[in-house]
């Protein structure tokens, strides 16, 4: 990714998917690794694998919690160099079903979560005048799908909040990177398909085409080390596009996925 030799990073939703993959490179590249996670058996697993990824159970969805595990890594590891926010939730629900609580839920872990994180460790960054942000938001916040209205609404947010960030801070010497991956073959997925699940991340899942997430993490390595501000690994690019010059279109092959 970058050169982080014996520099400290924190990875939220390190103890699973594409989080855990890339504590353990940052890992083999000799960075501290702080992972946050709230599974603690998926923790305890992952830190065992490398005397240099520390486990903290961490709710992002809970400010108190996310500065004072902050915190924790700066005074046990260092000051942080790289922040690579990964933790979401994404479950699948018809809007008329979703009920207002679990709706609440969602904002308060991937939006709220996404701006708790980054301003925990934003200023520290912009006085010494350096660091590294890569924010997941997704492809979803903009090619939207049925039966995840809450969750394209708070990726939707992710994206917009991560675009600005990066332009109000240009020039500040921190390097903020916004992530809209497509659907990968992850525990986040599996989270989706548990539920009222679309028909067209079903229809990937059962044809095998859902993203390979080593893969996928090659493709934002590679975005990162372009210094690019927004990634789209992958096929995220084309979905963005079909969405935005066909709008039409989308809706009627992603619905006729639900037939």
């Amino acid at each position: 990714m970058i050169d982080m030799s014996d520099k400290v990073a924190i990875v939220t939703g390190g103890a699973s998917g594409m989080g855990q993959i890339t504590a353990r490179r940052l890992a083999q590249q000799g960075a501290k690794v702080a992972i946050f996670d709230v599974n603690d058996k998926a923790l305890e697993e992952t830190a065992a694998e490398a005397d240099n990824i520390t486990a903290f159970h961490c709710d992002i969805s809970d400010l108190q919690d996310v500065q004072a595990k902050v915190a924790q890594v700066v005074s046990a590891l260092g000051p942080i160099e790289l922040l690579v926010h990964a933790a979401a939730l994404m479950p699948a629900h018809k809007l008329i079903d979703h009920t207002h609580e679990g709706m609440e839920q969602l904002f308060r872990i991937n939006y709220f979560g996404t701006t708790y994180m980054v301003r925990a460790v934003l200023p520290a960054m912009m006085a010494r005048g350096r660091g590294r942000i890569i924010a997941f938001g997704s492809i979803a916040g903009i090619a939207l799908v049925p039966k995840m209205g809450a969750y394209c609404a708070t990726k939707a947010a992710v994206n917009a909040y991560i675009e600005v960030l990066q332009n109000e801070i240009r020039g500040s010497g921190v390097h903020v990177h916004l992530v809209c991956p497509p659907a990968v073959n992850t525990p986040l997925v599996d989270q989706t398909i548990s539920g009222d699940t679309p028909g067209s991340i079903l229809e990937a899942k059962k044809g095998g085409r859902l993203g390979d997430p080593e893969k996928m993490i090659d493709a934002i390595e590679k975005g990162v080390r372009k210094n690019k501000d927004i990634i789209y690994p992958k096929e995220a690019k084309l979905l963005y596009l079909w969405r935005a010059l066909f709008p039409k279109l989308w809706w009627k092959v992603v619905m006729n996925f639900e037939k």
